[in-house]
């Protein structure tokens, strides 16, 4: 019982990496608030487990307003907040010079403005309590380019992003860390093209690609007292696709 009486908040919560990190953390212990912007997915997630210590919880993270009122229902609910873990993202499939403005504001907003909302709420929170642990989820994109620009752009930010609070926060007892997957058997990869898909899998040395269940563990390890001298990190769960 690895996070017996923590308590974490998972956004992108509704599915794929997030609804498997809501279930690893409730099976080690945890009070966990599945976050979701589909309020009916996040309660699909919380009921999964079948456990009054997992609840749903509506949230469009892009929202300032939204964000500071889902941390409020954290802790007015289990009395305090260890653990935030900043899952949610979209994308879409654009070329460079073809995107769209509304789609590049949409992933810039969900992906880095959301993860930064969410991190500043949630520090804050952390502070008063002097400990905490803060995980971004990025992607192996963000170091090889290969993808949507917004994308990438994106989630390269949110890599920086983690640097610097890591440093700012770490005096208040707050560890910040990314978690960088490689492509992942989610709901998200099944929009882009299936020769894509093999590209990917075939540039990944171990020769599958990742699973829901392989990012939950890693997310858990970095939340967990195992990983107390670790913060500011990239660490990389792509199967030896890429090295940070």
């Amino acid at each position: 019982m690895k996070h017996q009486d923590k308590v974490v908040l998972v956004t992108g919560a509704g599915q794929g990496m997030g609804q498997a990190m809501v279930a690893r953390f409730a099976a080690e212990g945890a009070k966990v608030i599945a976050v979701d912007i589909n309020q009916a997915s996040a309660d699909t997630t919380a009921a999964k487990e079948g456990n009054a210590n997992v609840i749903g919880l509506g949230c469009d993270i892009s929202d300032p307003a939204a964000v500071r009122d889902a941390m409020v229902k954290a802790v007015d609910t289990f009395g305090r907040l260890d653990v935030l873990v900043n899952n949610a993202g979209v994308g879409s499939v654009d070329a460079f010079l073809d995107t769209p403005d509304e789609h590049w504001h949409k992933v810039i907003g969900v992906n880095l403005t959301g993860t930064f909302l969410c991190c500043r709420e949630a520090g804050r929170i952390m502070q008063q309590q002097g400990s905490g642990a803060i995980i971004n989820v990025s992607s192996t994109a963000a170091v090889s380019g290969e993808g949507p620009s917004h994308y990438v752009a994106s989630k390269a930010g949110v890599m920086g992003l983690t640097r610097s609070i890591a440093r700012e926060l770490a005096p208040m007892g707050i560890r910040v860390n990314t978690l960088v997957p490689g492509p992942t058997n989610t709901p998200m990869m099944a929009d882009i093209p299936e020769e894509w898909t093999a590209q990917m899998v075939a540039a990944i040395p171990l020769g599958r690609m990742g699973e829901p269940a392989d990012i939950a563990a890693a997310a858990s390890f970095l939340a967990s007292d195992d990983a107390a001298f670790i913060t500011g990190q990239n660490i990389a769960v792509n199967g030896g696709m890429a090295f940070l």
